[in-house]
């Protein structure tokens, strides 16, 4: 794990008691979860910004010749 930070927030009680009913979590892991949670949610961001910009060199039909060969050797 990275190098860990000792943070005091103050947040609604309500918003934690519903994150913690969602975790089923102590506030320590919810709060973790919801970093972790922004952390994928940016990376999918990124990600997007690249839809459109890769050129596949794979080609569907040998992707579909490989698989049916697959399903014959077993």
């Amino acid at each position: 794990m990275d190098e860990m930070r000792k943070i005091t927030v103050e947040v609604p009680s309500q918003d934690l008691e519903y994150a913690q009913a969602y975790t089923g979590e102590g506030v320590t892991e919810t709060v973790r979860a919801g970093l972790k949670k922004l952390a994928s949610i940016r990376a999918q961001q990124e990600f997007r910004k690249l839809r459109g910009t890769y050129k596949s060199s794979l080609n569907l039909d040998v992707l579909r010749e490989d698989r049916s060969f697959s399903r014959k050797r077993k």
